[in-house]
């Protein structure tokens, strides 16, 4: 899910703006126009494919109409997700945005935008928000088509060290990196990496063509001139190469010899996972990458070199996990560390880059916690799971899993698309190599029948939700049914009845994990848009106005026919009572994400709701998932002999969760570094509410 989501975002050219909007006021909703209303290319229109290595998923293309404005339009399918929009754009005077349209539908619903600039102000309305600021920047759209943000680029470009400004404030700029000479249909091309500054917290990279031009976006899912797509392994190459040796410098100054120094946490409130209490007025000491010792406050005495940290008013908390946090690029993984993230499961992760991110953590040139990797199978099919193996057979399945050993990994992730027949020989396979074994349910499938397939744990609560889904439902679960049949059904759904107590019982009894990432439906089924989700609020004003915007404001799943707002949360207040049973009757449940980590604390607070006391919600994203891969015997806890994985927050996680996201000090394998230092280097401006 993440990675749809980021790379429509990327694919638009990062889109979505730096600018003040209206929160009180979001547009009133409306009807998308539907496909058939929609511009149709010309044949000689200029024609981009959406790429990824399982194939194409859709086209891009622009052209000019005949009253001089530019027209685009994006379609586009990805595992039942419809992407149908148009645009046309007047470009005045300089080539900034004088006025645009946007219709159509995107996965997040009605697509509809509009921006003009008139008497000297600029006005813009979205489906969510809607806007005014004086005219005299460069409009970014908060959605759109990705090619149609082409002429900013071309902008950023021309514009050298003096930027770009921004409508109605900042500014960005372009630095630039490594050429490559690519084939393509008209034989080799030379493009030329860069990088823009000032719209996303990090740099973003886009590929040039040999004027410095717009030529491609390249990502998990890519924008690229259709004919080049056999160019996109070696773009992406040379685009994650460059992105390394600028985050290496880095992790060079946070992980310096001096940043292993002792360190003596005095005065501080310590959380014990392993017992699961709030401890006052203790001290700790951290020597050589280890907890070396644990007393009352004021009996340690810091050794020679050391740094004493006050702890005062702060809690103690073990290294934090997420335990459903994809890879990103090195500026992702950067972040995650300032927000205290010093472990977690990577449940998707393709062999290459799990090899070579593994390798540079370990060599110190890559500042990133220390990560429990999953490589996706999936039968070879149109609905294929990005950046899976795909796999043909029984018998390549088999392989597959012995290919993800050998990359040394730490586990399997079967996704929806998988025959179920060929599930139990390659779990069985797994299991034999030591594997964990996880994953969606396959379409057909229900999760009870994964589990006695060999499954140790299901992915997502909408998968342990499918037991109750109508057959209609579970046999599509490898489309947008997977999210529009538990919003539809199962607020109706009797959770005493025999069949889900009977479920959660049997889960209970077979050790079977559960990674609910429930956060994800709440975004999903109770939000409107128009104002901050709730995962999002604390990080407002402090990370990117691009990502505020087009996701932190952005409205919840579309409504299905026939269905309201109020019926979709319905359903999800449904779910959260059932993570509730699930933890009560015993399942284990490890708090994740599935985005980019800082909704990481949220999914605890809506654990809290659920029934979990503050500690147990702090155990799932510390201690449990620890024992889950193994490692509790040297992480997880704060006890003397373990490894110094520690974070340091301002205020009181037993009584308010939130305190989680204030980190002041992040001891990752004994390093001590600044989260203030850290976030600044990720890209935030301050710290979150």
């Amino acid at each position: 899910m993440r990675l749809v989501l980021i790379a429509a975002l990327l694919a638009s050219a990062a889109s979505g703006p730096v600018y003040a909007h209206d929160e009180a006021a979001p547009v009133e909703q409306s009807k998308p126009v539907p496909k058939e209303q929609l511009l149709k290319p010309p044949a000689d229109a200029v024609h981009y494919v959406v790429v990824s290595e399982a194939g194409q998923h859709g086209s891009q293309w622009r052209w000019q109409l005949p009253d001089g404005r530019t027209a685009y339009r994006w379609s586009q399918e990805l595992r039942g997700w419809i992407t149908e929009m148009d645009q046309v754009t007047t470009f005045g005077r300089g080539g900034a945005i004088e006025a645009l349209t946007v219709r159509g539908v995107t996965t997040s619903g009605d697509a509809a935008e509009d921006f003009r600039v008139a008497n000297g102000r600029a006005t813009w309305k979205t489906a969510t928000d809607s806007g005014e600021a004086p005219a005299g920047g460069w409009y970014i759209p908060a959605g759109g088509v990705g090619i149609a943000n082409a002429p900013l680029i071309d902008a950023l470009a021309a514009a050298g060290d003096a930027g770009l400004n921004f409508l109605p404030s900042g500014k960005g700029r372009m630095a630039f990196g490594a050429t490559q000479t690519i084939q393509g249909p008209g034989g080799p091309k030379k493009v030329q990496l860069a990088f823009v500054s000032g719209i996303l917290p990090s740099p973003y990279p886009v590929w040039l063509d040999e004027n410095k031009r717009y030529f491609a976006d390249i990502s998990f899912i890519s924008v690229i001139p259709a004919g080049y797509e056999g160019a996109l392994k070696q773009l992406r190459n040379t685009q994650d190469k460059a992105t390394a040796e600028a985050v290496a410098g880095i992790a060079k100054r946070f992980l310096s010899p001096a940043a292993k120094a002792p360190v003596l946490f005095d005065n501080v409130q310590l959380f014990d996972a392993d017992k699961g209490a709030f401890i006052a007025s203790r001290s700790v000491l951290a020597r050589d990458g280890k907890i070396a010792a644990i007393g009352a406050a004021g009996s340690l005495k810091a050794p020679a070199g050391a740094q004493v940290i006050d702890g005062r008013g702060k809690t103690l908390v073990p290294g934090i996990w997420d335990s459903h946090l994809h890879i990103g690029d090195d500026w992702d993984v950067l972040s995650n560390m300032a927000n205290g993230i010093t472990s977690f499961r990577s449940p998707g992760t393709n062999l290459d880059r799990a090899v070579e991110a593994t390798k540079r953590r370990a060599d110190g040139s890559l500042l990133m916690g220390e990560p429990f990797i999953s490589a996706i199978i999936d039968k070879k099919d149109p609905l294929a799971a990005q950046g899976a193996e795909v796999v043909s057979s029984a018998e390549k399945a088999i392989a597959a899993v012995r290919r993800i050993k050998a990359a040394g990994l730490w586990g399997v992730k079967f996704y929806t698309s998988m025959n179920p027949a060929w599930i139990a020989p390659a779990a069985a396979e797994a299991h034999r190599l030591g594997l964990h074994v996880h994953g969606h349910v396959p379409a057909t499938m229900k999760p009870s029948e994964a589990v006695a397939a060999g499954y140790d744990e299901l992915t997502h609560l909408n998968f342990v939700v499918m037991e109750s889904m109508p057959r209609e439902v579970i046999d599509k679960a490898n489309t947008r049914q997977r999210v529009e049949g538990p919003a539809r059904y199962f607020k109706d759904v009797d959770l005493d009845a025999p069949l889900m107590s009977g479920f959660v019982a049997d889960l209970a009894r077979k050790k079977t994990i559960v990674d609910p990432t429930i956060v994800i439906f709440e975004g999903m089924l109770t939000q409107d848009g128009g104002k901050a989700q709730p995962a999002y609020a604390p990080y407002m004003g402090i990370i990117s106005p691009v990502l505020e915007r087009s996701v932190f404001t952005a409205g919840g799943y579309p409504l299905v026919e026939g269905l309201t707002r109020d019926d979709y949360r319905k359903s999800y207040a449904k779910m959260v009572e059932l993570v509730g049973r699930l933890h009560k009757a015993g399942v284990t449940i490890v708090a994740g994400t599935d985005g980019w980590g800082i909704e990481l604390i949220r999914e605890l607070e809506i654990y809290r709701q659920a029934g979990f006391t503050a500690a147990e919600a702090i155990q799932s994203a510390t201690i449990v998932p620890a024992r889950v891969v193994g490692a509790d015997k040297r992480t997880g806890s704060i006890a003397v002999g373990k490894e110094a994985d520690m974070v340091l927050v301002d205020g009181d996680p037993s009584t308010d969760l939130g305190a989680l996201r204030r980190v002041v000090t992040v001891v990752s394998d004994g390093y001590v570094m600044d989260a203030a230092d850290l976030r600044k280097a990720a890209g935030y401006s301050g710290v979150p509410k």
